[in-house]
């Protein structure tokens, strides 16, 4: 094991974003850190909002920030709200790194997104990739927010010596994802796919293009454990891939997702329907390196996942975005579903993204 550079035993730990999915799984990982976890709800504090996030870091002192609070939206919203995504992210992170910084917290982790990288990265993808070509342009602002997050952190690390490091996860899934078929990434839609067409006795569920291209998927509490062994472990300006380092074609993964949830139908390709990106995997080498690797095996985290959903235990989004606020700081995050999953379907059977 690696050696423990940072002890976050006793410690005043900050929580930014944690009503979100990533942020709700950190906090549920620290409550075996010995230390004491701190949260703001956005009637508390606007992190949008320079003077009230000051206030509340002054109030409150942290030791340590995991921050994990952001905008975020499906590819609708990022095509119609560039400038929301852009500035609600730069402003936020800004205010909250810099909050740091005055209040002399010991150590921060900005998490950002495996988006930062070149849309034609070579694969698997390693941290030296970011900013050695074109990103994704239907989610270019978002992206753009973040890489200026990291370099922030290293920015303050550079300038000041303050212990900033950033974090990039992968695709996540798990308890608090969002389950909207209008905007919901590949994972969480073929469990809602599956599930709605076994609830209504359906014989078939269609994923979109051949079903060749193969994606990376981490559980979302892999990835809190892996911030906390990062948090703990790793102290420089390079940020972190967070990731499972291994991929599944979409076709296999359906099929797993279908025998989890117990569908028993065809899975059919829409062949009319593009593919997307031909694979999408970061490279994890890094984060074994350092010690760690994921625990949660694929189809267990499937099953996790779908009794999330079964419980009400995810987010739905409007348009595209998360319910007009926050992702993770909104008052009206995830709690739970209006209506139970268990009970008849409410919506109908929409493709997701290719690219996701």
């Amino acid at each position: 094991m690696p050696e423990v550079i940072y002890s976050l035993a006793g410690k005043k730990v900050y929580v930014a974003g944690h009503r979100g999915m990533v942020g709700s799984a950190i906090v549920r990982r620290l409550a075996s850190e010995g230390c004491e976890i701190l949260t703001a709800l956005h009637a508390e504090v606007d992190l949008r909002r320079q003077d009230q996030v000051e206030a509340w870091m002054g109030k409150n002192r942290p030791d340590a920030v995991f921050l994990a609070a952001a905008k975020v939206g499906g590819i609708l919203a990022n095509h119609t709200y560039p400038a929301d995504f852009l500035y609600d992210n730069l402003i936020l992170e800004a205010n909250v790194i810099h909050a740091a910084y005055k209040v002399r917290v010991e150590k921060l982790m900005f998490l950002g997104s495996s988006c930062i990288y070149p849309k034609f990265a070579d694969q698997p993808i390693v941290e030296e990739a970011l900013l050695s070509g074109s990103l994704e342009p239907t989610n270019e602002s978002y992206a753009i927010a973040k890489i200026a997050g990291l370099k922030l952190c290293a920015a303050y690390r550079k300038q000041h010596g303050k212990d900033f490091i950033s974090a990039m996860p992968t695709n996540l899934y798990g308890p608090g994802d969002n389950f909207d078929l209008d905007s919901s990434h590949v994972m969480p839609a073929l469990i809602r796919k599956a599930h709605e067409a076994k609830v209504k006795g359906e014989k078939e569920i269609r994923i979109w293009g051949t079903g060749t291209p193969l994606r990376e998927f981490l559980h979302v509490d892999d990835c809190a454990d892996a911030c906390i062994h990062l948090m703990k472990t790793y102290s420089a300006e390079s940020h972190v891939n967070v990731g499972s380092g291994e991929d599944i074609s979409i076709l296999e993964l359906a099929g797993l997702v279908a025998e989890v949830v117990g569908f028993e139908g065809q899975i059919t390709r829409d062949l009319t329907k593009p593919d997307g990106t031909p694979r999408k995997l970061m490279s994890a080498d890094k984060l074994r390196a350092l010690g760690w690797s994921p625990k949660i095996g694929l189809k267990e985290g499937i099953a996790d996942a779908y009794h999330a959903f079964l419980d009400g235990h995810y987010l739905e989004r409007s348009n595209g975005t998360v319910s007009g606020d926050l992702m993770g700081q909104s008052d009206i995050s995830f709690e739970r579903a209006k209506t139970s999953a268990r009970h008849a379907p409410t919506h109908a059977t929409v493709a997701h993204h290719p690219s996701r």
